[in-house]
């Protein structure tokens, strides 16, 4: 109990050197980042010391003492967890082994409520590349923004190395944050209204949307408006992509009280808010295909296999699945309270708890990377 308090408090005061300090002397500079770098080594040896990884005899990987991860990747048998006080966790999911990666943006990361390093994704060839993508929040100039940025991992350390999109509206709500890379080969990122309910109908904003990118940051010419990284609007806080076999895209999005969403996406489409949410009709926009009603879910990741979608939920404090094909909506698993996100490979499903975000109740093994076989738990319902 005690290693688990004393690590999520230093991931707290870790973010205090994750973004890149300037000073006017550029010897005090190198000083300064001499001084950071030997601080965030000795957090990271504490920090590896923390984090328990256990491997099952079926392969399964289980994690805890996690400090709020946001996002799971998987590349071969290697976990990389984004955490949102600005870190991302590896894990070796053959030797169990743990690494601390530090992020080093060109501004300091702005963990406060919901904003923070929220997004992570690996490149389609991170294996060569050590290349991914990530979504972030920071303040400047009195502003508080998210952008959308390009990384490469070296020496252990993750490098911002461009710069996307800048400028998403940002704050301490509903920033959206999620970004994923479609089978179409675009990056595709969804953004929150940050508490501003006009912004998600306004397509000169950024907020309250879902964009779609290049890779390489440009505006795809097959976007549906010219110009725009806009691919669909009128969302209030996204924090869910995922597409079926078929190739459609589906998201999750937060309601106001009640009334969360799945929404299926279509290029150029609105989706309501704030003009109608849940099964409210307006002309020129688009119902959900599941709301809630007056419970509150709180969806964030999601994935599909073999034609169910598997969505994390927060508030609900449970995975629940949707069959399109034949609209079943059910519970899942509901064992670990609050929960981020939720990948699933071959018949395996791992999910991450965010118990530690101040609106969880934690245990003394939170936060957790959580592995269920899904062949074991049909087999168990069966019974």
């Amino acid at each position: 109990m005690k290693r688990s308090v004393f690590y999520s408090v230093l991931g707290v005061v870790l973010v205090a050197g994750l973004g890149l300090a300037f000073w006017d002397s550029k010897e005090e500079a190198n000083d300064a980042e001499k001084k950071q770098d030997a601080f965030q080594q000795e957090a990271n040896e504490v920090m590896k010391k923390a984090v328990e990884v256990s491997v099952s005899d079926d392969g399964g990987v289980n994690a805890n003492h996690l400090y709020i991860p946001w996002t799971i990747n998987k590349n071969g048998s290697s976990f990389f967890l984004s955490q949102r006080e600005g870190s991302i966790i590896q894990i070796d999911g053959d030797m169990g082994l743990v690494e601390v990666q530090n992020v080093k943006a060109t501004e300091e990361i702005f963990h406060e409520g919901e904003g923070g390093f929220l997004g992570f994704t690996l490149a389609p060839d991170f294996a060569k590349s050590n290349k991914g993508f990530a979504y972030y929040t920071y303040q400047k100039d009195g502003k508080t923004l998210n952008r959308i940025v390009s990384l490469h991992l070296k020496n252990n350390v993750w490098m911002e190395d461009k710069i996307l999109l800048d400028g998403i509206p940002g704050g301490t709500v509903n920033n959206g944050g999620r970004i994923k890379i479609g089978p179409d080969g675009m990056l595709y990122a969804t953004t929150g209204d940050v508490g501003k309910s006009e912004n998600a109908q306004n397509l000169a904003s950024l907020a309250g949307k879902i964009l779609r990118m290049n890779l390489n940051g440009d505006i795809p010419v097959d976007n549906p408006f010219k110009n725009s990284y806009v691919y669909s609007y009128g969302h209030r806080n996204s924090q869910g992509l995922a597409w079926d076999g078929n190739g459609n895209l589906y998201s999750s999005e937060h309601g106001e009280s009640g009334h969360d969403e799945i929404n299926l996406i279509q290029a150029g489409k609105n989706y309501g808010w704030p003009v109608i949410q849940g099964d409210e009709e307006a002309k020129g926009m688009m119902k959900p295909v599941l709301q809630s009603g007056d419970q509150t879910w709180a969806p964030s990741g999601m994935a599909f296999h073999d034609g169910t979608l598997y969505m994390a939920s927060l508030a609900g404090k449970k995975i629940f699945t949707y069959e399109p094909a034949n609209k079943q909506f059910n519970e899942f698993y509901g064992e670990a309270g609050r929960l981020r996100d939720v990948l699933v490979e071959n018949n395996e499903l791992y999910t991450i708890t965010s118990n530690r975000d101040n609106r969880g109740k934690p245990t003394a093994k939170d936060d957790r990377l959580i592995h269920l076989s899904l062949t074991e738990k049909a087999s168990a319902n069966k019974k």
